[in-house]
């Protein structure tokens, strides 16, 4: 096992004292795998942990009304899941494996003893939560009153800052390993619509595809076009001093 990967999200934000890192790595003391496929927390169940993300992609997702499938957000390297353990007895979504991961799981009273002795990293985890709620809202404004091409533009660009945040950017690529299916219940549209607005964007000389790898070639451009805002950045100035 490497060293913790949720140190390294953070790394990104604050720079960490030794004494946090080796808190943070003890949330990361066993690894866990699974299966591409897997439900690793399903809707309405009762977990017992929760998991920062080792290896692989997942996505959150809760089941509607009409039986159709809203995922809300996409997780991959440092991420936490399972963060509704804090607020609730029974999950308020599903989590699903995209491809297969390794996740390291923990239970609330550790990660409550971590922030006990350590409240800055707290206070870093409630502002990053903070963020992704906000960039959460925006796709759900864009799915609400923004054109196809805009929301699938939208989700694009949300994917590229997050990896660029973590430095996970090949250049000006990355591997998107989502369907086409995947990407409309995250967007709300078909599979079939989907494709239709990734080939225009292609046509169209603002993204390059080759498989599942996607090039950003005028992100200037395809951010205008979806009134997107990168919410990856936080404001750090008013945390508590390092323990």
């Amino acid at each position: 096992m490497g060293g913790s990967c949720l140190a390294e999200r953070l790394g990104h934000y604050v720079q960490l004292s030794e004494g946090e890192r080796e808190a943070l790595g003890g949330l990361e003391e066993q690894d866990r795998f699974f299966r591409r496929g897997s439900v690793v927390i399903a809707e309405n169940e009762k977990p017992r942990e929760m998991f920062v993300v080792r290896k692989g992609w997942l996505h959150s997702s809760a089941l509607l009304g009409n039986g159709s499938r809203q995922i809300m957000r996409f997780h991959f390297h440092g991420d936490l899941i399972g963060l509704a353990l804090l607020a609730f007895a029974d999950s308020p979504e599903t989590v699903t494996a995209v491809t297969d991961v390794t996740l390291c799981p923990f239970s609330r009273e550790k990660l409550a003893a971590l922030i006990g002795d350590h409240p800055r990293i707290g206070a870093l985890l409630l502002g990053l939560t903070a963020a992704d709620r906000v960039s959460m809202a925006d796709r759900m404004a864009s799915i609400g009153r923004t054109s196809a091409r805009a929301r699938v533009g939208s989700l694009i660009c949300e994917l590229f800052a997050r990896m660029r945040r973590i430095g996970a950017l090949d250049g000006d690529g990355i591997l998107i390993p989502l369907t086409q299916e995947e990407i409309g219940d995250a967007t709300g549209l078909t599979s079939v619509h989907v494709n239709r607005m990734m080939r225009a964007l292609v046509q169209d000389g603002i993204i390059e595809r080759s498989g599942a790898s996607i090039r950003l070639l005028d992100e200037k451009r395809l951010a205008a076009e979806a009134n997107f805002t990168d919410r990856t950045g936080i404001e750090t100035g008013w945390l508590p001093a390092a323990r």
